[in-house]
Order: C-alpha cells, then sequence, then structure tokens
C-alpha cells in the first residue's frame, strides 16, 4: 500500500540532493497560473456577476446574491449541534491563549544620545479569510485565521467559503456557525480562485483585502500567486503532509493511525515515516492495512494518498540519519516519536509544527492544542513559519535624530553616499549644516 525508500548504508547525500530522494505531491501552481488568470480578470470587470456565474458554474448554485444574509449567520448557530459548539469554543479559547502571547510592543533602541529607531506594530487594514469547502468542510481553518488576525488587531476582517447547493447557496452551516462564534459578521459565498480575486479586487458587495490568508486547493494558490504583490498572502499552500521520525520505541498503532488521519484530507496528502527501524517499519505496514480496512474515505482519498508517490517509508541507518532526513524534508507537521523525543524535537532546523511524543498527534494540532493549523508546505517549512499575529502585521521603523546626534554621523554618511555614487544622498545632510559636514 504504501513504498519503501531505502536510505541505509550509505552516506546520506546533502542539500538538494537529499530533497530530491524523498516523495512529495505532484503541484504545479505554474501550470494552473493560467488557467486561473482569466478568471481574475473576469472578476475584476464584472465584480459580483462574475462571482453569481462562476457559483453556478463550479459549484452548481445560482446565487441571488454573494454575500451572507446576517440571518443565515445567526440561524447556523441557533441550529449547531451543542457537543460541535463546545468543541468549537474550546477550540477558540486555547487558540486565543496561545496566540495572544504572540503580540508584539513598541520597542525603542537608543542608538547615540539623541538618535533612536523604534519599531512599532501596526496590523494590516483589511483582511479577506477562505474557509474551504470541497471535499471536507473545516470551521477549525475558520478559528485558525480568525483567531491571529483578531489578536493582532486586525480591524476589518472578511471570510468567503464556496457555496454549498444543499444549503441553498450558502457555505456549509458549521463554518457560518464558527463565524458567528468569532464574531465575523461579512461572509460571502464565493469559492476558488474567484474568492481571492474578489479580495484582491474588490466587488460591488465587497470592499477589496490587504491581505487574504487561508488553505485552498491548486486553484487557491494559484490566485495567491497572480495576486502577489498586489495582496499580501500566507502562504501557497499545497495538499497536506505529515511526516512521523520514529525509532523502536514507537507504538505502530499510533503511527499507522496519525499517518492515515492525514491521508484521509485528500488524494494528494502525504504520509511519509522515518525510521532506522525496520521491525517497525514492517509492523506499521501490517497496521496500516487494518485500520484502512475499517476506516471512511478509504478508496477516494485515503488509499490513493498512501499508494501515492509522495508518500513512504523512509528507512534510515540512524536517528541521526533520520534528523538530515525529516530536516531536508520540511514537513507541515512532524511527529517525534522516539525516546527522548522532546530533545530529539529541538534539534529538529526545518518543520511547520512540530508534535513531541506519544500523546501530541497532528489531530491534537489540527483542533485543540492551541497552535495554529495553517502551516507552510511542500518543503517551504525551510524558510517560511506558519499562520500567526505577526502575520497580520507589519514592522515600521521610526527614526529619530536631534541636529548634534546627525553632526556626529554626517561625515559617515557623506562617504558611504560619494562611494555608491549618490551624492544628492550627501548633499542632503550637507545642506542641514550650510554645506559644510561637521569634521569629526
Amino acid at each position: 500500500m504504501i513504498s519503501r525508500i531505502d536510505l541505509r548504508g550509505d552516506a546520506l547525500p546533502e542539500g538538494g540532493a537529499l530533497r530530491d530522494l524523498l516523495p512529495r505531491a505532484d503541484f504545479d501552481v505554474t501550470a494552473a497560473l493560467e488557467k486561473v488568470r482569466p478568471i481574475c480578470e473576469d472578476v475584476h470587470h464584472r465584480g459580483d456577476a462574475a462571482l453569481i456565474d462562476y457559483a453556478e458554474r463550479f459549484d452548481g448554485v445560482r446565487l441571488s446574491e454573494v454575500r451572507v444574509p446576517a440571518r443565515a449567520l445567526a440561524d447556523a448557530l441557533a441550529g449547531l449541534d451543542a457537543e460541535v459548539r463546545a468543541a468549537l469554543e474550546e477550540s477558540i479559547r486555547r487558540a486565543r491563549l496561545v496566540h495572544r502571547e504572540q503580540r508584539r510592543s513598541t520597542k525603542v533602541t537608543q542608538v547615540v544620545p539623541g538618535g533612536t529607531v523604534a519599531e512599532k506594530w501596526v496590523p494590516v487594514d483589511r483582511v479577506g479569510l477562505y474557509a474551504p469547502g470541497g471535499l471536507s468542510v473545516y470551521p477549525s481553518s475558520v478559528i485558525m485565521n480568525v483567531v491571529p488576525a483578531q489578536e493582532a488587531g486586525v480591524a476589518s476582517v472578511a471570510l468567503a467559503s464556496p457555496p454549498q447547493s444543499a444549503f441553498g447557496g450558502l457555505p456549509h452551516p458549521t463554518i457560518l456557525a464558527a463565524c458567528a462564534l468569532l464574531g465575523i459578521d461579512e461572509v460571502y459565498a464565493a469559492g476558488g480562485a474567484q474568492a481571492v480575486a474578489m479580495f484582491a479586487y474588490g466587488t460591488e458587495s465587497c470592499q477589496p483585502a490587504n491581505m487574504v490568508t487561508g488553505p485552498g486547493n491548486i486553484w487557491v494558490a494559484a490566485a495567491k500567486r497572480y495576486f502577489t504583490g498586489r495582496i499580501g498572502i500566507d502562504t501557497e499552500a499545497g495538499p497536506t503532509e505529515i511526516a512521523v521520525l520514529a525509532d523502536d520505541t514507537a507504538d505502530p498503532v499510533h503511527v499507522a493511525a496519525d499517518l492515515i488521519s492525514q491521508a484521509e484530507h485528500d488524494p494528494l496528502a502525504a504520509a511519509v515515516l522515518v525510521t532506522d527501524s525496520a521491525e517497525l517499519a514492517d509492523a506499521v505496514d501490517k497496521e496500516l492495512a487494518g485500520q484502512v480496512a475499517a476506516s471512511k474515505h478509504v478508496d477516494d482519498r485515503i488509499v490513493p494518498a498512501l499508494a501515492g508517490r509522495q508518500s513512504a517509508i523512509v528507512l534510515v541507518e540512524s536517528l541521526e540519519d533520520g534528523l538530515k532526513v525529516v530536516d531536508a524534508y520540511g514537513a507541515e507537521h512532524l511527529e517525534i516519536q522516539t525516546r527522548d523525543a522532546a530533545a530529539v524535537a529541538d534539534r529538529v532546523r526545518n518543520a511547520g509544527a512540530i508534535f513531541v511524543g506519544a500523546y501530541a498527534p497532528v489531530s491534537l494540532g489540527d483542533y485543540c492544542a492551541g497552535s495554529n493549523h495553517v502551516l507552510p508546505t511542500g518543503g517551504c517549512a525551510c524558510h517560511s513559519s506558519g499562520l500567526s499575529v505577526q502575520s497580520f502585521l507589519r514592522g515600521i521603523h521610526i527614526v529619530d535624530y536631534s541636529r548634534e546626534a546627525l553632526a556626529d554621523v554626517a561625515h559617515h554618511v557623506v562617504t558611504l553616499a560619494e562611494a555608491e555614487d549618490l551624492p544628492a544622498h550627501g548633499a542632503a545632510v550637507k545642506a542641514r549644516f550650510g554645506w559644510k559636514v561637521p569634521n569629526k
């Protein structure tokens, strides 16, 4: 069901050569870019009318309006199952605890007497958040996007989620209920690239946003790339990934269950086990067969995901080699199921989020750990972070120098300006001192 890659025996290659040996899903955003371009420009020119037409074309429902009425949000919350509501409220509470601690305050550095540089943090004015609604519905993603934006102090927050024909063209009621719990009353029935275009350009019913965040399919990722520069984005999210670094102390029942938990997202989902124990690999293989048979979404998601080129059991010579492999892979989610798991986790450099030990499965992070589950995929964890309060903040330097402080460094400024053949830069300083720079 799942392939094996044997990296034992020979010395592991370095850098890109090692990355090329590891499994990864095909996810060609560049090819998708040309397909979303006309959709995005159609929304630019026709606004809500284009969104309504695309809802009929892609979602099978003809909308009368794109914005979700306030009454629909209230009704969705009123009709929410009590246990689901309690779980969402606890997820929100824990997420707020973690993200509130990420807030930043202004820092002032005195560089010299009379000369300071301060850095203040300012939230973006308006964000558009995207909650998927394709193979599955993700109210948890509503929480993971809204909470950090709110804790950052973003004044205007709007959310889009695909219209559902089963609910009269509204987004899924659990999505709407999550919005109501979070106090989000600006919600749009729009999906895919057209939703990103709505936030980027604005329409008759939706004001343009400064930033768009949230996971989605390849069309959402391609639209984010199309609008990079016009709007800020979090990441071009690809298919979800789990990597498990495990030794012979790991429980194969846990490992197999965790691999399946990500495989059920999507046929392109990646499930990777890295281990120095052939015995564990064999036991996990056996467990996968039994647990998959007892699962839901077997033929359309789990089996294609586990059997795809993006998933594998990777055998390594030692735990040291395993650490090199997981750092080269840069997983969205990385579980450490080894002896002294916390110490091993501390040595990992590249991962979206790290889950330590037998009792911190990725599922916990998806819902109720307090961490954020909007994370870099496709190896981007080597240079990017998951969604956080910082994602919605901009650092602005404030430079405040007195005449005396500028005089003290003026000759250096002039010297560097002349070295770069930019004499007007130096002249801007000289003008403040009667065109004669003080000697130092």
